[in-house]
């Protein structure tokens, strides 16, 4: 199978209002008449991306993406200060995501996404399990304080002169994620503007080492972008997503029968390996797939792996499926 399919544009989009005056922006490709499938964008405040529609076979599947609150094409951008961002949380994206289902006439769906996004994809999934045919996930992470404390705090100890830069910028010595939150937040542009370089450079400093991936990619974002971006993930990062430390790993029996793909590169620095390897263990409907050579960024034999895990969704299905039960807990997909 290839492991990316050819750039298609978006055959529909739109502005969906889901209240608070927030307009979310969304588009669908490939088939129509396809199984749907679910592009969640990590971040939080990525924005999605044509890349990933590369990932699906556009014969076979619907593809549908979004901009979550405050970042992308949805309006208004985090990137204007005047944005209230008490409305963006992650109980306001699980009903976005739902409010986006029922426009688009979708009874369930296929769920893929990276980083926060896989995040994101646990909170929804746990919430609306009858609404999942399956579960992809990349670079998994739960959004504990344990893993924020890790990326802007921990992994200083092997980043000890780009840890000093990031620390400088702060007014003080207490929680980095909160100093830098409270810098997004002042009335100087020139501030605000300062804070998320320096923010985005010690991101770029922890991808830093994959030479297979994309270093140097948080910086190179266009400066509105690059604020919103900023100012989104140092709002949802600084109250921990909203979530009960280790819920998702907690209601992961929600997810039972729901078939599902983790895949993990082993040098990942901003997500270690750990919270896939303990996800894996209380879903047993879920694979985990370890990548030797990849970091966050990826690499192409995590392409490859993402490939083989969508193509196995590709199969029509009537009903939820547990692979467990389905293969007699061999753990291979029944087709």
């Amino acid at each position: 199978m290839p492991t990316s399919f050819p750039s298609i544009d978006p055959y529909a989009s739109g502005l969906l209002e889901v209240g608070d005056r927030n307009q979310v922006y969304w588009c669908t490709s490939g088939n129509p008449a396809g199984r749907p499938a679910l592009v969640v964008h990590g971040g939080p405040g990525s924005g999605s991306s044509p890349r990933a529609r590369k990932s699906f076979d556009p014969n076979v599947f619907r593809i549908v993406q979004f901009d979550q609150r405050g970042c992308g094409r949805s309006i208004p951008s985090a990137a204007d200060p005047d944005t209230d961002m008490a409305v963006n949380t992650t109980e306001h994206l699980i009903g976005d995501m739902e409010r986006l289902r029922t426009h688009l006439g979708i009874d369930r769906w296929l769920l893929y996404g990276g980083s926060w996004g896989s995040t994101l994809i646990l909170a929804y999934a746990e919430r609306y399990p009858e609404r999942v045919t399956g579960i992809v996930l990349v670079g998994v992470t739960s959004t504990r304080r344990r893993e924020i404390d890790w990326l802007y705090r921990g992994v200083a100890r092997l980043l000890p002169a780009e840890w000093a830069r990031f620390r400088a910028a702060l007014p003080s010595d207490g929680d980095p994620v909160e100093g830098y939150r409270q810098l997004m937040e002042h009335p100087d542009p020139v501030v605000r503007r300062s804070a998320a370089i320096e923010w985005c450079r010690w991101e770029d400093a922890v991808i830093a080492h994959e030479s297979l991936g994309s270093p140097g990619q948080y910086s190179s974002e266009p400066e509105t972008a690059m604020l919103a971006f900023v100012r989104i993930c140092t709002h949802y990062f600084a109250r921990a997503a909203w979530l009960d430390e280790g819920v998702l790993l907690r209601e992961a029996g929600r997810l039972a029968g729901i078939p599902g793909e983790l895949i993990h590169g082993r040098l990942d620095l901003s997500a270690p390996l750990e919270t896939a390897w303990e996800l894996a263990k209380v879903w047993p409907d879920a694979r985990l797939h370890i990548i030797d050579d990849s970091g966050h960024t990826g690499s192409p034999a995590m392409g490859e792996a993402v490939a083989r895990a969508i193509a196995r969704f590709a199969q029509s299905d009537t009903d939820r499926i547990s692979w467990t039960a389905a293969t007699g807990g061999n753990g291979y997909p029944p087709w």
